[in-house]
Formats: C-alpha cells, sequence, structure tokens
C-alpha cells in the first residue's frame, strides 16, 4: 500500500532519494544542490516542516554542500547582515569623522589639564604613547573582525560568539553605560562652556538648547548624521592644526611676551609631579585611566559596520586612518601642553568640575601667551567639540542598544528601525537619559557626574581588551577549524603577537588602576572614596556577569574553539576570486612608490 503523500515523512524521504550519493541521475553537485533547494522549497511551501521534523532535508543539504565549507547561501547572509534594515549610507569618510567626533572631546580639551597637573609633561607623552600602541593593535583586531563579520553592532557581538555570552553582556552593559552616562556629561561641559561669556543666564537653558539641537541632528537619516558629523569633525581638525602651528611659534618665543619656553617646564617644575621616584611613578600610574578615556570612541567604525557601504573596504582604512589621525593629533597637542604650560598653574585645577573648560591646558597656553581674542575662540572651538561628543554619543548608544537587543541582551522594541533605516526606539530611550543634563544649574551638578562616571569609568578599557581576546579566540579557532587566513577580506597587521600584546599591557593598566585608587596620589592610605570614584565599574562589571550567569544557567566559562560560529554574517569571500585579487593588488603596488606603498600599508 503507497505512503500518504500528505505525511511529512514522505517528503523527507523523497528528498533523500535525491542525495548524490545514491542518485546517478546528475552529472556533478551543483545540480544536485540546485534541484534538492527547488524541490525542498515547493515542499516546505505546500507541506511546512521544522528542521526538527524534517532531518532528512537538512542532512542531505548539508552532504551536498559539505565540499564547500567556506561558501555561504549569498541571501541569507545578506539577510543576516541586514536583519535591522539600518541604513547602509556611511564611507569612509563618514566613518572616520564619526570616530573623531566621538574620540576628540573633553578628554583633549579639558581633562588633560588635570592629568598635566597630575602627572607632569612626561606622563602625559609616555602615557598617551603606550596606550596609542595598545590602541593600533586593537584598531588592527577590530579592522580584521568588522571587515569578516560586518554584522549590527560590531565588537558588541564578537565578544559573545568568540569569548563567551555572560562575559559579553558584562562588558557591552558597561559599554553602553559610558555612552549614557556621556551624553548629558558633555551636555553639561556645553554649559559651563557658555560661561566663559555669560554666566548670569541660567545654565539649564543653553542645555535645553543643545539638548533640542543634538535630537534633531539624529533624528535624520543616517547619511544627513554622517555629513553633521563630518562638518562639526572638520572644525576639530582644523582647531587642532591651528593650535599645533601656534603652539609651536609660542614655545619658540614668538609671541607678544617674546622669550624662548622650549622645555623649561621639563625642569622646572619637573617632568614629573613628586620629590620621590614613588610619588612620580604613582603620578605616571595615575594618568592611564584618563589616557584610555580620551581615546575612547574611535572604535566606531566598527559600531558602524552594518550602516557602511562596502564594510570589506571602508572599515579597515577608516579604522587606520582615524587611529593615525587621533593619535597623530593627540601626542603632538601634548607635547606642545607640556611645553607651554606648567604643571603647577593652578588654573589647571580650577574647574567648577571635570568639565569645566576654565582648566583647559589650550585656553591656559594661549592666555599665557598673551594673545588677546585667541582664547575665547579656542572656548568656542571647545564648545563645538562637547556638543560634538554628545551627538556621536546619541548615535553610538542607540546603535550598542540596537546591537545588544539583537543578540538578545536588551527588549526586542529596541532593535525596531523604521522606514528611513533609524533606530528610533533606541535614540529616544537614549535622548531620555540625557535628560540628567538638566542637574546643570545644581550645585550638585559636579558630585552626580562623578560618580554617574565612576558606573563605567574602566568601560573603554575592558572593551578594548574583549576586541583584542575575541580576535585571539577567532584566529584559535579558524586553526582548530583548519580555515585559511585567505578567506579574510583584511588581516590584521599586528596579528595575534599583537593582540596578546594589547591584551597584556591594557590589563596592566587595570593593575596600575586599582592600585592608583585604592591608595590615591597625595593620600595618607587607603581611601574608599576615591577607589570607589575610580574603580566601581569593575564590581558592577562582575556583578553583570554573574548575574546574567544565574539568570541564563549557563556554566559554560567559553565557547569552544570547535564548536565556534565563523558563518553567520559572515561576507561571502571566492577564494579563488581573492587570490587573484590579492596578487594583481601585489603587482600594481609592486611599480608604485614606496612612499604609495607606505601609505596604503599603514593607512
Amino acid at each position: 500500500m503507497p505512503r500518504n503523500p500528505l505525511k511529512k515523512e514522505y517528503w523527507a524521504d523523497v528528498v533523500d532519494g535525491f542525495k548524490p550519493a545514491t542518485s546517478p541521475a546528475f552529472e556533478n553537485e551543483k545540480e544536485s544542490t540546485t534541484f534538492v533547494t527547488e524541490l525542498t522549497s515547493k515542499t516546505d511551501s505546500a507541506f511546512p516542516l521544522s528542521s526538527k521534523d524534517s532531518p532528512g532535508i537538512n542532512q542531505t543539504t548539508n552532504d551536498i554542500t559539505s565540499s564547500d565549507r567556506f561558501r555561504r547561501n549569498e541571501d541569507t547572509e545578506q539577510e543576516d547582515i541586514n536583519n535591522t534594515n539600518l541604513s547602509k549610507d556611511l564611507s569612509v569618510r563618514h566613518l572616520l569623522t564619526l570616530a573623531v567626533g566621538g574620540a576628540i572631546g573633553t578628554g583633549l580639551y579639558v581633562n588633560t589639564g588635570a592629568a598635566l597637573s597630575t602627572g607632569g609633561p612626561a606622563s602625559l607623552v609616555i602615557d598617551w604613547v603606550i596606550i596609542s600602541t595598545c590602541l593600533f593593535t586593537v584598531i588592527n583586531s577590530l579592522g580584521e573582525l568588522s571587515a569578516a563579520f560586518p554584522v549590527v553592532g560590531g565588537f558588541n557581538v564578537y565578544s559573545m560568539r568568540f569569548i563567551e555570552p555572560s562575559f559579553a553582556f558584562a562588558v557591552n552593559l558597561n559599554y553602553l553605560a559610558q555612552w549614557l552616562v556621556l551624553l548629558p556629561l558633555e551636555l553639561v561641559a556645553a554649559s559651563i562652556t557658555i560661561k566663559y561669556w555669560n554666566d548670569k543666564i541660567n545654565s539649564d537653558a543653553w542645555v535645553a538648547i543643545f539638548y533640542a539641537t543634538i535630537a534633531l541632528a539624529n533624528m535624520l537619516d543616517v547619511k544627513s548624521f554622517g555629513e553633521t558629523e563630518f562638518v562639526l569633525s572638520m572644525i576639530k581638525i582644523l582647531s587642532i592644526i591651528g593650535f599645533t602651528i601656534l603652539g609651536i611659534v609660542l614655545s619658540c618665543g614668538g609671541g607678544p611676551h617674546g622669550g624662548y619656553i622650549g622645555g623649561k617646564y621639563w625642569h622646572d617644575p619637573g617632568a614629573f609631579v613628586g620629590h620621590s621616584s614613588g610619588t612620580q611613578f604613582k603620578g605616571l600610574c595615575s594618568v592611564f585611566v584618563t589616557a584610555a578615556f580620551s581615546y575612547s570612541g574611535i572604535e566606531m567604525t566598527a559600531v558602524s559596520a552594518a550602516e557602511s557601504k562596502n564594510p570589506r573596504e571602508t572599515i579597515p582604512k577608516a579604522a587606520k586612518r582615524t587611529f593615525w589621525l587621533i593619535t597623530a593629533s593627540y601626542v603632538t597637542i601634548l607635547t606642545l601642553i607640556g611645553c607651554l604650560v606648567p604643571s603647577n598653574d593652578p588654573r589647571l585645577l580650577n574647574g567648577s568640575s571635570s568639565v569645566d573648560a576654565a582648566s583647559s591646558p589650550l585656553v591656559i597656553a594661549i592666555e599665557n601667551g598673551g594673545i588677546k581674542g585667541l582664547p575665547s575662540l579656542m572656548n568656542a572651538i571647545i564648545l563645538i567639540a562637547v556638543v560634538s561628543v554628545a551627538n556621536s554619543a546619541v548615535y553610538a548608544c542607540s546603535r550598542c542598544m540596537v546591537a545588544m537587543a539583537h543578540i538578545g541582551n536588551l527588549p526586542k522594541f529596541l532593535n525596531r528601525v523604521d522606514k528611513r533605516g533609524r533606530p528610533m526606539n533606541a535614540i529616544l530611550l537614549t535622548l531620555f537619559f540625557g535628560l540628567l543634563s538638566f542637574v546643570a544649574a545644581s550645585d550638585k551638578q559636579a558630585e552626580v557626574f562623578t560618580w554617574l562616571s565612576a558606573l563605567s569609568g574602566l568601560s573603554t578599557i575592558f572593551c578594548w581588551m574583549a576586541i583584542n581576546l575575541s580576535h585571539i579566540r577567532f584566529r584559535q579557532a579558524m586553526k582548530v577549524q583548519e580555515r585559511s587566513l585567505d578567506e579574510l577580506p583584511f588581516i590584521s597587521q599586528t596579528g595575534v603577537k599583537g593582540s596578546w600584546y594589547g591584551f597584556i599591557v591594557l590589563f596592566l593598566v587595570l593593575i596600575a588602576s586599582f592600585w592608583t585608587s585604592l591608595f590615591p596620589l597625595g593620600g595618607s592610605g587607603a581611601s574608599a572614596e576615591s577607589f570607589f570614584e575610580g574603580y566601581l565599574s569593575f564590581p558592577i562589571l562582575i556583578v553583570c556577569y554573574v548575574g546574567h550567569k544565574l539568570y541564563t544557567r549557563n556554566w559554560t566559562l567559553m565557547v569552544k574553539l570547535e564548536d565556534m560560529d565563523l558563518d553567520t554574517g559572515r561576507k561571502q569571500v571566492d577564494l579563488t576570486l581573492r587570490r587573484e585579487e590579492m596578487r594583481i593588488e601585489r603587482e600594481t603596488l609592486a611599480k608604485r612608490s614606496f612612499v604609495t606603498r607606505f601609505l596604503h600599508f599603514w593607512c
């Protein structure tokens, strides 16, 4: 008696009958794959079957495609990448300026003043250079992962896939908190900067104006937002170039007051702060976290991965160019600041809070030079800079929310995107947290933001360590699963060794921060208040990690290398075409000048 064709087992057996091993009707594997795919789709439309109910279909497809394990169906792949419907209008220029917009703000213009007072000019240069070397490894790791996996949220997803879900949840939540706090913090900084010209108007009035402007900018489509950030970032870059030229002139004695300055302040009051080597070393260690915070935002290139036009090319280029632009800007400016402002200048600590532009070493340097009008111009530039960072904070925070909602770490409603490619729910929630900025008129605003900042004070270091560790484990999984590096659109210039270097140095920075937070510089002993102000984010990270473990009941410490998913969201790479492209590229570059080859490699 024939079996009933309405039964799902019937169709599973029918499809099993077309396996290549038992079906000589097909001359090659490609024809068999095509036929089975078409038959399966027709069968599913008439008799919907789940993979659980019909293992035969899935097994057949797996058997057929086993010889081509590195290739995935392009339509499925694009669905994985684009399933949030985010707009894809960002170019290298936009990614570069988004990262600049997020990184160059109060960290450079204001916080470097307190760092100079704490550690001295030598500490500024040493700490920022050390952090920049770590950042170079992070950028390369991020470039490799983002080019291969341009998924929504970038590194928010990588740590979950390549390390462990609970670890990813804790790090991502801490990183999200940083941007949530940064938005109101920068708005308050903007309102305080206005007091340079007028201190009679209530600060909350200025906060309302800046808040409305930023909200409007983030309601634009992503391309218009990128253009807005491009203009703001160009103003920052031009100001840095201008200050560099001015700083060199002043240092050489070309200012109104005349007199060669050079390295005068490196000798008196000295390159380091403190009378003993122990105090000087502690001052050096105290500045590390400030240096890391000032670079935060450079990882924005990966957050924007799902909204870039061609992630394979744009992300590595944007990442490397952003690194060199920001690093060159910081190291140059900090060197000049150390030459133009003595570390014992009382104005460095005269600000009403950590975001008060009155304590900006750039403004103080210009005032010391005796140039009238320029301090006002520099304050205007600082105002633009902090507004730009606040603008980038809304973008970064909303995209992080989308990523975390996408992987199930936040409510799903935050994953919704409108027809113009904007994650409106995430943007509105971010703006809601921005209402904290209206404490600007309160005399307790400095205390409020000190503790709010403490919640995520080390988040940048956690994030960078997670990126490097994700890259290390990704490469280990590639080796275990016998995958070739030829599959990767971009290969990290620093490799796995570079990622290990960055991870270890950042871990040492955490240890140094623990020491200087528990035993603060100038203190008589251990201080609980100082410790929690500087290190509160670490116990919060542990609580989030343990809480996620208890909630999910997943006690796995690390994702097994052999089980690691190296395909979902992966950009499809034709290995033959890839090798041919690399050969042509090498031959073309070999004919170019040394300068061209040098710039191509590094930038």
